[in-house]
């Protein structure tokens, strides 16, 4: 199996994101590696023993990303037996002639501490925490988005994943089997319909993820859980809110779609 390395004297998420999204493009197997923040010539080298390893180990040369800035880290990597891609140089002396200005390259700066969005992330992480399944429903005015669904739907993961990634501060209320027989709105949450976004799932995913949860029991019996999606879909539909099918989409793909649909503010960079 070919191997690939994401390497950075950071983080690396940056070397992983655009790693993965070019591979992804191809259909075969890869044994991925991650290798964070490499910052003395010591962990470059230590670093350089490990690709080279992999690339006698498998009898091919290993696929490396990476987003070096200072030029003797760069060199040692850059000499490794390997297929090097170094994002940063095919994309910064275009960015220099069409900006008039010098890059000043610093480690550290795509994922730090001092980014303007890191008290909103953090902030938003609180709030995600403290409004999980509908823990906190007097709180819903502070909210950017109100995740609603039934149970095992993905309101918690996506909820987490805005708030980490994007800085937005998402609530979610979970409709249960109380609320099924004639499911409605709740005042609370009428008055932030605007705020308000669906999730929903096929039944079948939804009983063998309930099923893994609490087998055996009415929660995650077939009845019980094409009952509730049935429920939720009716009532996204006549109270004309926005909803999405998660069951074969990535929590990436599903904030990118609220993201978009609900017009949020992003607080990444």
């Amino acid at each position: 199996m070919r191997a690939a390395f994401y390497i950075s004297d950071g983080t690396a998420i940056t070397s992983e994101v655009f790693g993965h999204a070019l591979l992804s493009l191809f259909p075969m197997e890869f044994e991925h590696h991650t290798i964070s923040f490499v910052e003395t010539p010591e962990q470059a080298h230590a670093a350089k023993a490990k690709i080279n390893k992999s690339a006698q180990r498998t009898g091919m040369p290993p696929l490396v990303f990476h987003t070096f800035v200072n030029p003797e880290i760069k060199t040692i990597i850059d000499s490794s037996n390997a297929i090097i891609y170094n994002f940063l140089e095919h994309f910064v002396e275009p960015l220099e002639q069409q900006l008039g200005i010098k890059a000043k390259p610093k480690a550290h700066r795509t994922h730090s501490i001092h980014e303007n969005s890191y008290d909103f992330r953090i902030d938003a992480v609180n709030y995600a925490l403290a409004n999980d399944d509908g823990a906190n429903v007097n709180n819903y005015e502070h909210a950017d988005v109100i995740l609603v669904g039934v149970s095992r739907s993905g309101k918690t993961p996506t909820s987490l994943y805005l708030a980490l990634q994007y800085g937005i501060k998402a609530a979610n209320y979970p409709f249960t089997d109380d609320d099924m027989e004639e499911l409605a709105l709740p005042a609370f949450l009428k008055k932030h319909k605007k705020k308000i976004f669906g999730l929903t799932i096929d039944p079948q995913r939804l009983i063998d993820i309930r099923d893994n949860r609490l087998s055996n029991s009415k929660y995650s019996s077939s009845r019980q859980c094409r009952m509730e999606v049935r429920e939720v879909e009716k009532l996204y539909k006549k109270e004309k809110i926005p909803f999405l099918n998660t069951t074969k989409l990535s929590v990436e793909e599903i904030t990118a779609k609220i993201m978009t649909e609900m017009d949020l503010q992003r607080y990444k960079y």
